[in-house]
């Protein structure tokens, strides 16, 4: 039986136009691109099947951002974008699970609240995660609907689409495996088409496995440095307390979305996916937003439990809505940085709000925000640095050395110059692979989180001078160093060729 009913698009379009618009209208000029952005944004310079960090897809709209002039709205307009289509598909999805107005409104607006705000403003693969495996749930909620091949096509065309935006779009794939094979549609295992239907995403995903085969899986390697980095942090409750603070405006909503799933015969499957998710995810030692793509499902669910329930009781459909908008507005400075950095400090300590960073201590902002301040003085003074602070003679033979991919691609998308920006490296992460085989230099410009105190490459050259650092102390860069290396010592050119070369070759067949 079809459950699903007609989309009701202009209660479907409101909150897709309020999610686009958002992120542009609240944000605090003052802040600028997110350290991740920087890397993503040069990944689209740099055309290939797949990265060190990530598949390509997020690159290739960095490419046509830009094509379109490389500004910071061109960048932010795809998580706005891919927000929005988000907020549709939720809609649909409500509908396909026999949603009606009220349900369709609903479950798009609770796509706007939450930590959906900052997903969406961030250009991450996030945005196009989220939004993978929304499409993979509507277009099986469609298939048992109607029992069309073609939606199982178009499911496993999701799961593609997602593996190309980033790899955790295989825990969706997983989870809903399971959920099936936990209920009576197992048999579908048993058919043909779905076979098929697996062999078609097979095939849309070869170019980039191929392409991590031939680089010697880099994926493993990230994954492994997360691991010793950021993920052995974790753990199972601080992981579970985050899914219930990460989307509490909209608690109400996706508690009953699960609840309406797991009465609901035909979609019980869903909710043991959800719980297969979270399992895979904890037991993977996954962060907590690793599992946002899930909640959409429950959103949209939950607004048609929300819409059932409150037939008799009308006035129930204005108070939900009333409370999720303004809970929301109320929050809005935990979600996006809306004011500037001194006003936000003075709001959390006010709430007694601590912000825990990847180095385990507490501080005045969150590590997002922190990471979207200082890189325009990074740039600024690095540039300064070369042209201003380098004779002609030095300057032609200085190569610019960064230590992390936020400092190398802040200084190529602020720097004015392009005889300035052609001259950043750094061998972190994918700017690794874009370093050339062969380097001349005589002199470096080193970008440097701090001062060292006692590093062999001040060995490798004659003398050695702090230029500038970064002085803004709400920054996550603040206190990083420029410093002027002069005069490389015979043999430090061909060593340092020797150890990018060998850095490089360890992802290359």
């Amino acid at each position: 039986m079809i459950n699903r009913t007609k989309p009701y698009w202009p209660l479907i379009l409101i909150p897709a136009i309020i999610k686009f618009i958002l992120p542009f209208i609240v944000q605090s000029p003052v802040f600028e691109l997110q350290r991740d952005e920087f890397l993503y944004y040069q990944q689209g310079q740099h055309f290939a099947l797949g990265y060190m960090e990530n598949p390509p897809l997020l690159s290739y709209m960095a490419a046509i951002s830009s094509w379109l002039g490389g500004s910071v709205f061109w960048i932010k307009f795809w998580p706005a974008f891919i927000g929005s289509c988000t907020v549709i598909v939720t809609s649909l999805l409500a509908a396909a699970l026999g949603g009606k107005k009220f349900a369709q409104l609903l479950a798009g607006l609770a796509v706007c609240c939450g930590a959906y705000v900052r997903t969406h403003a961030l250009f991450q693969p996030n945005i196009i995660d989220v939004f993978s495996w929304t499409l993979a749930v509507y277009f099986i909620v469609r298939y048992i609907n109607e029992q069309q091949t073609k939606y199982l096509y178009w499911f496993a065309i999701s799961i593609a689409l997602g593996f190309w935006g980033k790899y955790s779009v295989l825990f969706i794939a997983a989870g809903i495996a399971a959920g099936l094979l936990l209920t009576q549609y197992r048999k579908i295992f048993a058919e043909k088409k779905l076979y098929t239907a697996a062999l078609i995403g097979l095939l849309i995903i070869l170019p980039n496995v191929w392409w991590q085969y031939a680089h010697n899986w880099p994926l493993i390697h990230h994954m492994q440095e997360l691991q010793d980095t950021q993920l052995k942090f974790g753990n199972p409750v601080d992981f579970l307390k985050d899914q219930v603070m990460m989307l509490f405006p909209v608690l109400i909503i996706w508690v009953a979305g699960f609840t309406w799933l797991a009465k609901n015969k035909p979609w019980r499957f869903l909710a043991f996916s959800y719980f297969i998710i979270l399992l895979l995810l904890i037991l993977g030692r996954g962060k907590s937003y690793y599992a946002l793509g899930i909640y959409p499902m429950l959103l949209a669910a939950g607004a048609v439990a929300w819409e059932q329930w409150s037939q008799k009781r009308i006035w129930i459909r204005y108070v939900i809505t009333v409370f999720i908008i303004g809970f929301t507005y109320l929050i809005l400075p935990l979600l996006l940085p809306t004011r500037t950095p001194d006003k936000l400090a003075a709001f959390y300590k006010k709430i007694n709000m601590k912000h825990k960073w990847e180095d385990q201590k507490d501080h005045p902002l969150p590590q997002d925000f922190a990471d979207m301040l200082g890189w325009k003085e990074l740039a600024a003074k690095t540039e300064h640095a070369f042209y201003v602070g380098l004779p002609d003679s030095a300057r032609c033979c200085t190569m610019i050395y960064c230590d992390d991919y936020g400092q190398a691609g802040s200084l190529k998308f602020y720097g004015e110059h392009a005889d300035f920006r052609n001259r950043v490296i750094s061998d972190n992460g994918s700017f690794l692979l874009w370093i050339p085989d062969s380097l001349s230099f005589k002199n470096m410009i080193w970008v440097v989180e701090k001062m060292p105190k006692d590093n062999k490459a001040f060995s490798h050259f004659e003398s050695y001078r702090v230029m500038d650092s970064v002085t803004d102390p709400s920054s996550r860069q603040f206190g990083n160093k420029i410093i002027f290396l002069m005069n490389a010592l015979p043999g430090t050119v061909d060593s340092f060729n020797i150890m990018m070369n060998k850095e490089k070759k360890e992802f290359l067949r």
